[in-house]
């Protein structure tokens, strides 16, 4: 018997899951496939979600219509916003989560949406005819026909984990490893190769000397996720607790070294840089005599914590050892060890931008799979490989996002542009545009695109609509409104800044570092009278109006920029050239344009090894 869909998302993890939901309400049929029901939306490493760009990564999917966010929110058991003491451009949200209720949200969601199916089941096998992915098999002999097929496998394909010598095969632990899909798809010739990451001890808390610990306090402002008022944090919020290494733990450590998969030979494959074991960290940074590790709850109430900056693939003895000489850890006892795992992914730069893999049509890959780390980056992945394959599907023109639109659109550009060398991590560093990409803007670079979509409801429209009437209503009266000098001065003085020489704008005012709209209303009874009408989302409309205040002049700037850069983006080339035959570009340059096919003149200038030169040759060939 064959059971027919539109979309098969093979995987629930935090790509499949938005995957899966995104597709299902465009309206296609949609069927979310997984070893383990109880599992959806795993958090296999840490149970946080946010971070230093991955928190822009969040807001941009929720902007889109997405869920994680909204799950963030409403599991959250502490929330931070990062780089406080730098720009907007900068600044980042993050949360702890409760791990079991943020699976359960995530369940109760893809249980509530129409057009989604779940099946318990493992997928060995794609179905495939004439370049054209048709359906999957299982390993219960069940076969489900697809006109797309989403694969968002993580890390279960051939998955191996390492404590120590012992070695188990699995994609998590306790859960197996997924097998055949690998050997077929590099069959069909996909590039295929391994990769390896790692996660920390988990530590049971009544076992811990806290008062040894420096406590570490979350945020009670307005900030979360979600533009939606409704997604609220409603959850107890805990504390997190700073501890150090020290050189009798890293002695210890060394000990233990020949025994380490990553040292002795048994890890051959790629691992993460920016988030390297505890025994990288004292082999690459040896005049290191300490470490910084995070202490974090799990849940609400639950007694497990996840030891941040401890991740090893080292012997659980030798673990165990170098705990016990954190102070805080002395009498410590642990739920299990941590481990490294290996996995196969296959080379990003096979994809189109949407994401559809080059060799076989209506496949689409998200995730870890592409070489990625991270459930931020994998669940952007997710939402546009979920669109993407609908639009396959029903028809419309592929939806891309472009590095001038969402952190989501450089981390596709890098992975299909650049390939991967390691686990990819987004960062802040790596977006040309970030004054353009905040995190308080990302509903107004995205939701009208997601409403044009149908992926973004009218209630999401109006919510964005009513902040941009509020936010160009403070600035226009911002840019009108004249200060006197006399009048300020007394207040400017008090607060230790220069005072005016003569009358100004209050936006002229607003744009020194330590004055503000709040600060400033409290002076100016037209602003005050103005910010009292704003009773909607209050905090969140004064902060996005003072950083367009503020940051205008490099926002027009950067924007100036961007859009330079976009006219190239129009400049389509895919299949236009045969490279090979264009002597006048370099060798290298040749190689590498045949191998990715760029889309436009600007992917081809991202290129590494595409130099100024190349580009001008294509420009030339061109008429341009």
């Amino acid at each position: 018997m064959t059971f027919n869909y539109d979309i098969i998302v093979v995987g629930a993890g935090h790509a499949g899951c938005e995957a899966a939901v995104a597709a299902a309400n465009l309206g296609s049929r949609t069927l979310l496939i997984t070893m383990d029901m109880n599992k959806i939306a795993q958090m296999s490493c840490n149970p946080a979600v946010g971070g230093i760009a991955k928190g822009q990564i969040v807001r941009e999917i929720d902007a889109l219509g997405g869920q994680t966010g909204i799950v963030s929110d409403k599991t959250a058991i502490q929330f931070r916003m990062l780089n406080r003491s730098k720009g907007p451009a900068m600044w980042s949200p993050r949360v702890q989560s409760d791990r079991m209720k943020f699976i359960e949200t995530w369940r109760e969601i893809i249980e509530n949406t129409s057009n989604l199916d779940m099946w318990q089941d493992m997928v060995i096998e794609l179905i495939l005819g004439k370049g054209i992915v048709t359906g999957v098999k299982t390993r219960m002999g069940v076969e489900f026909s697809a006109k797309a097929v989403i694969l968002t496998n993580g890390t279960f394909l051939n998955g191996l984990i390492h404590i120590g010598k012992v070695q188990i095969g699995g994609g998590r632990i306790g859960e197996p490893a997924s097998f055949g899909m690998t050997e077929q798809l590099r069959d069909q010739g996909f590039r295929t190769d391994r990769m390896k990451t790692g996660t920390p001890v988990r530590i049971d808390a009544r076992s811990v000397d806290f008062s040894l610990l420096e406590e570490q306090k979350g945020e009670e402002d307005f900030h979360k996720f979600s533009y939606l008022p409704e997604a609220a944090r409603i959850l107890r919020q805990r504390s997190c607790w700073i501890a150090y290494t020290s050189e009798e733990v890293h002695e210890m450590l060394r000990e233990g070294l020949q025994d380490s998969p990553l040292y002795n030979g048994q890890i051959k494959s790629i691992g993460p840089r920016y988030c390297p074991s505890i025994e990288t960290k004292i082999v690459t940074f040896a005049d290191k005599t300490s470490h910084q590790l995070f202490l974090e709850p799990e849940g609400e109430t639950t007694h497990e914590y996840y030891l941040n900056g401890f991740s090893s693939s080292l012997p659980l003895e030798t673990q165990l050892k170098a705990l016990q000489r954190v102070p805080a850890f002395r009498n410590v006892h642990i739920f299990r060890p941590g481990y490294a795992i290996e996995y196969d992914f296959f080379d990003p730069t096979q994809l189109h931008p949407t994401l559809e893999t080059k060799q076989v049509k209506n496949l689409f890959f998200a995730g870890q799979i592409n070489g990625t780390t991270g459930y931020e980056e994998a669940a952007g992945q997710g939402i546009m490989a979920g669109i993407n394959a609908h639009i396959n599907c029903h028809g419309g023109s592929p939806f891309v996002l472009h590095r001038d639109e969402a952190y989501i659109g450089v981390l596709i550009d890098d992975l299909v542009t650049k390939g991967v060398d390691e686990p990819y991590r987004m960062f802040t560093s790596r977006a040309e545009y970030r004054i353009l990409l905040r995190q308080d803007n990302a509903d107004e670079r995205l939701t009208r695109k997601a409403g044009e979509l149908g992926l973004a409801k009218e209630h999401r429209l109006q919510l964005l609509a009513r902040k941009e009437e509020k936010v160009a209503e403070i600035i226009h009266f911002a840019r009108n409104f004249s200060i006197k000098a006399e009048r300020i001065n007394p207040f400017l003085e008090r607060i230790g800044t220069a005072p005016l020489k003569h009358g100004v704008k209050l936006m002229d005012l607003l744009t020194r570092p330590h004055i503000d709209l709040q600060l400033m209303a409290g002076e100016v009874a037209p602003l005050n009278e103005l910010l009292q009408q704003v009773t909607e989302r209050k905090e969140e409309i004064i902060e996005s109006a003072d950083i367009e205040i503020k940051y205008s002049g490099y926002i027009k700037r950067e924007r100036i920029m961007a859009d330079k850069i976009t006219r190239l983006e129009d400049i389509r080339i895919k299949d236009k050239f045969n490279y090979n035959e264009i002597q006048s570009l370099s060798t290298e340059a040749r190689q590498k344009l045949t191998n990715i096919n760029p889309e436009t003149i600007a992917q081809a200038s991202r290129i590494p090894g595409v130099s100024p030169n190349d580009i001008s040759v294509l420009l030339i060939l061109l008429g341009r």
